[in-house]
């Protein structure tokens, strides 16, 4: 969640390779209430792959323990053969996304530094070791790839080749410049019922685009948004570091890497993601 997942499942879906769900994120392997719909229904999103199409979906939700616990043994138990790509973030910054993603949603009402004393999942999610193990281990190394959500930004292409090569797509993907970011958290605007429903009236909808002008719009949007990216206090980083690099130091142990809260951005940049030797014997394909 919050690590480029939207991005990366648009840059896919643009590919005539690959047949990307739509919804991104049917969460049907994590969710209850969806997981109830039965098999059947989860092969209706695929329906229309055309022959040779490779088969694919973005659920957030299947790296969400403690959440949603029964994610991996349920998918690897109806797709024994899957294929996993796990993009990760700095786990701090990706805490910042997750809280403004909340607070837009009024799921958070508190301020950051609160919001991660009460509430787990917040730092949960950023437990990438944790996340990640119950398909290493039911998995293989072989078929999780690893992605840093910054190297996938900073070389979009090559990291695209990478992913190609890792799904066996011999002819390449291509990245497409031209597609924006997509499902920025510092965009969203704050839930409000009422003002939902004045927003979406299609009679209204049309007069606002052809009477007010965007500048007019953009303020009152404004007035909606989170307008500066929260900090966090010193005292939060430092029980966050506590909490999170002795997670990080587990996937830097199966990267072959040294990986905490402090050196994560620099080693995103310039490590590569592939499991190293120590990493794949623990975890055989």
């Amino acid at each position: 969640m919050k690590c480029g997942t939207s991005t990366l499942h648009d840059q896919l879906a643009a590919n005539s390779e690959l047949f990307m769900s739509d919804p991104k994120e049917p969460n049907f392997f994590s969710d209850d209430d969806v997981y109830a719909r039965g098999l059947d229904w989860y092969r209706t999103l695929f329906a229309d792959a055309a022959p040779g199409q490779l088969c694919g979906e973005s659920s957030t939700h299947y790296s969400k323990r403690p959440t949603h616990p029964k994610a991996a043994e349920r998918l690897i138990h109806a797709l024994p053969n899957i294929r996993l790509v796990y993009v990760i973030r700095d786990p701090i910054d990706r805490i910042v996304s997750q809280y403004i993603h909340e607070w837009s949603q009024r799921d958070i009402r508190v301020d950051i530094d609160r919001a991660v004393q009460r509430h787990s999942r917040l730092v949960d999610y950023s437990r990438y070791a944790m996340q990640l193990r119950p398909y290493l281990e039911a998995c293989g190394a072989e078929r999780v790839k690893l992605v840093f959500f910054e190297q996938m930004m900073s070389e979009s292409q090559g990291e695209l080749d990478r992913i190609a090569g890792f799904l066996g797509i011999e002819t390449g993907l291509h990245w497409q410049a031209s597609r924006d970011a997509q499902n920025i958290s510092s965009t969203r605007m704050r839930r409000s019922p009422l003002r939902d429903v004045i927003v979406d009236a299609p009679v209204l909808a049309t007069l606002r685009r052809r009477f007010v002008p965007q500048r007019l719009r953009d303020r009152f949007k404004g007035l909606w948004q989170m307008r500066e990216r929260p900090s966090l206090s010193e005292a939060s980083l430092a029980a966050l570091r506590s909490r999170l690099d002795p997670d990080l130091a587990e996937l830097g142990g199966w990267l072959g890497v040294q990986l905490d809260c402090d050196s994560f951005g620099q080693v995103a940049l310039t490590t590569s993601s592939e499991w190293s030797e120590g990493g794949r014997r623990q975890f055989p394909g």
